[in-house]
Formats: C-alpha cells, sequence, structure tokens
C-alpha cells in the first residue's frame, strides 16, 4: 500500500504544482524584461518552497463523533477515494521505464562522441575540467553529470576565430562552474516523476533556457558593445550546427530560443528593482498564506474531517445475500500516525454476527493521511444492503453495501 499511498499524494499536490508551474513558464515568458533571467532562473526555489509548505505535518487531535462525514456506495458507484492499485503499478512502471531509458541515452551519447583527451590546449580555462575533442559534434559542449568534460569540435581553430572560441569557451565555463549538468539532472528527476502533467515539461523547458540566458548575461557582464555583437553571432552559429540534444545537457536552442536570447542580450541590465520587489512581495504573501492555510485550526474552531485515502469496500457473506439479509455494523478504530487503521472493534450489528467480520477485514485495509498524533475512537457504520433503500441516520459515518 505504499506505492498507493505515494500515488495518491502525488495526484493531490497537481493542482498546486500545475498553478506554480504555469506562473513559473509566463514569467520566463514575459517577465525577463522587466525581471532579468537570473532572477526570475533563482524564482524556481519558490516551487519546491511552496510544497513543503503546502505539507507541512499538523498537530491532529482525536477525531469526536459530532464531525464525521457520510458515504454512500450503490452496485453501480466505486469508492471515489480509493485509485486502484493497477493505475498505481502503472505508473511505477512507466516512470522506472522513463529513467531507464533516460539513462540509456545518456550512456549512448557520451559513447557515441568518441572522445579524444586533448593534451595541448592553447586557450585558458578557469576550470579543471579535462578538454576533449571530437568528430561528432558541430560546437563546444560540456558533457558529464558529476565530472564534467569540455568537448570540442575536432576543427575548433579553423572553425573560429580566437575572439570567438574565448567568448564560447567562456560560456561553457560557466556551465562547469555552476555544475549545470548534475542541476539539470535533478531537475529532469521530478519532470520524469510528473510526466503524465505536460505543464511540467514546459515547465523544464523554460528552465533550460533561462539557464541559458543566465549563463550569457554571466558572460557578457562587463563585455564591450563590439563583444556583445562577436557573442550573439556566435550563439547563431552555434545554434544552426547544433542538433537536438539531450535533456540533461545544455543546448544553444533552436531559432525561437535563439532569438529569445538574443532579445535578452540585447536588453541586459534593463530590470526594474521595483518589478523584482513586488514580485518577491506576492510571492512571499502567497507562501504565507499558504502556510497559514496549513495550520492547525484554533481551539473551539470546527473539528477536522478526515477521509481515507484508501478504502476497500467489504464483501458481502454469501449465505446473506442468499437469504437476502440487510444489516448494519457500527465499528470504532484507531487512526495511526501512519494513516493505519489499529483497534478495530465492533460496537453494535444487527443482526448480530452476521456481517462483522467482513466489516472488520475491510477496515483493518483502509488508509488515511499520515499526521503527527493520529486519530483516537473514530466511529463509522457500515450499512449493508441487498437493495437502494437504506435506513438513514445522523449518529455516525454510513457506508452503504451492496451485494
Amino acid at each position: 500500500m505504499d506505492i498507493q499511498t505515494g500515488f495518491n499524494w502525488l495526484i493531490e499536490q497537481q493542482l498546486l504544482l500545475s498553478i506554480l508551474f504555469c506562473g513559473f513558464i509566463l514569467l520566463e515568458r514575459f517577465g525577463l524584461k522587466p525581471l532579468g533571467a537570473r532572477f526570475v532562473y533563482k524564482l524556481a526555489w519558490l516551487m519546491p518552497a511552496a510544497i513543503v509548505i503546502a505539507n507541512l505535518p499538523n498537530t491532529i487531535k482525536p477525531l469526536q463523533n459530532s464531525n464525521i462525514s457520510h458515504y454512500l456506495i450503490t452496485p453501480n458507484q466505486p469508492f471515489t477515494h480509493e485509485m486502484g492499485i493497477s493505475w498505481a503499478l502503472m505508473y511505477v512502471l512507466i516512470t522506472a521505464g522513463l529513467l531507464i531509458a533516460s539513462f540509456i541515452t545518456h550512456t549512448r551519447f557520451v559513447k557515441s562522441l568518441q572522445l579524444t583527451e586533448l593534451t595541448h590546449f592553447n586557450h585558458t580555462l578557469t576550470t579543471s575540467a579535462k578538454t576533449y575533442i571530437s568528430q561528432h559534434v558541430a560546437t563546444p559542449m560540456v558533457v558529464g553529470i558529476f565530472q564534467s568534460k569540455l568537448v570540442l569540435p575536432s576543427d575548433y581553430n579553423t572553425h573560429f576565430d580566437k575572439a570567438t572560441l574565448a567568448l564560447i569557451l567562456e560560456h561553457e565555463n560557466v556551465h562547469i562552474k555552476r555544475k549545470d549538468n548534475l542541476t539539470n539532472a535533478f531537475m529532469l528527476l521530478p519532470t520524469i516523476l510528473l510526466w503524465f502533467n505536460p505543464l511540467a515539461w514546459f515547465c523544464y523547458a523554460s528552465m533550460r533556457r533561462l539557464q541559458e540566458l543566465t549563463c550569457d548575461e554571466r558572460v557578457l557582464a562587463n563585455k564591450t558593445t563590439h563583444q556583445h555583437i562577436l557573442y550573439s553571432k556566435a550563439l547563431v552559429n552555434c545554434a544552426a550546427a547544433t542538433p537536438a540534444g539531450l535533456m540533461a545537457y545544455s543546448h544553444y536552442g533552436d531559432k525561437k530560443t535563439m532569438l529569445q536570447r538574443l532579445t535578452n542580450i540585447k536588453h541586459s541590465g534593463s530590470s526594474s528593482r521595483l518589478a523584482k520587489g513586488g514580485l518577491l512581495l506576492v510571492a512571499a504573501s502567497m507562501l504565507s498564506t499558504l502556510a497559514i492555510a496549513e495550520q492547525p485550526q484554533a481551539e473551539g474552531a470546527k473539528e477536522e474531517h478526515i477521509s481515507p485515502i484508501i478504502r476497500i469496500e467489504p464483501h458481502y457473506p454469501a449465505q446473506a445475500a442468499k437469504q437476502g439479509i440487510s444489516g448494519s455494523v457500527v465499528l470504532k478504530y484507531d487512526i495511526a500516525a501512519n494513516g493505519r487503521t489499529k483497534n478495530i472493534s465492533v460496537i453494535q450489528s444487527k443482526p448480530s454476527d452476521v456481517f462483522d467480520k467482513s466489516a472488520k477485514e475491510a477496515l483493518a485495509k483502509w488508509e488515511y493521511k499520515k499526521s503527527e498524533a493520529g486519530f483516537n475512537d473514530v466511529l463509522v457504520q457500515l450499512d449493508f444492503a441487498i437493495n437502494s433503500e437504506v435506513a438513514h441516520t445522523d449518529l455516525i459515518e454510513r457506508i452503504k453495501v451492496s451485494h
């Protein structure tokens, strides 16, 4: 059930994640001029912060009988709270397949480069990364996730002039110093975990573009106008010769991305402090509101309602179904901090001992969200009905189980 619980939790986070993804994508598309690429890139940290805040544990008081919800299940209405284990297993299999495919693709790509270490390199590098040449690349690039390697095309001496090559190497040096390939791998992991959410992939693409934009800003800081023009021309040449690369490696981008980079170079240094401060204020307010919303209610407030995230329908006893017997079972149980039910006991049943065993076996498989203190003395009524007519009662939670 741990896989099912994790899958349910992931589904519960999709609304918040989708809102965060949309906000980040919009900022990357329309907020670069007033905010700057580096500022927007750093805002990505707000997404995991929001997820952490949204899932802060609450101090949960024992549930009282005065606040119990009611559920009704008919023969044609399955449990809405239970996502079938088959969906969870399917998710795990697809995710594992994507992770394995990414690893294999990465390994094959590095091997296909057929790298040859360059022992005599005239240009100065500010990093300790080793330099290699390859006949299978058209532009300089950095490979390796944990140990970066600078790869140059075999004809780099004739393909680039010294000034252009110096700027391109400075660009790659920034990637190496910041360990961008490792960052990309860490960003790709949650993206694969959220493979079913298209906004996650768009957000990942936005972060990759911002990574290149921030790298451009670092390179062009304190550079002359002539160097800006030379660097822009070098980007265009590299983009034209660069095929679609691996998702974990930095690339020069397609035509649309290149236009965005050239526009950002043109407007570099024009960001507004007022816009940055206003956006930070809005972000801080939203996070504070989210944190307050997740806090336990004050004493005397309405008691917290709980619902199982996994609830198994009891089996209708065959003998009772054959004889057309209907009835109800009232059970009392506790919910442990890990969300499992325990200390299950029958308080009342009618008729006696007919549905007790089936009800207890099903309740033992229920699961709730994890909490700090758990819940004590929770009551539930399971109504076993041959037909759709069920006697109504408002004393405790009522679930109809149909044959």
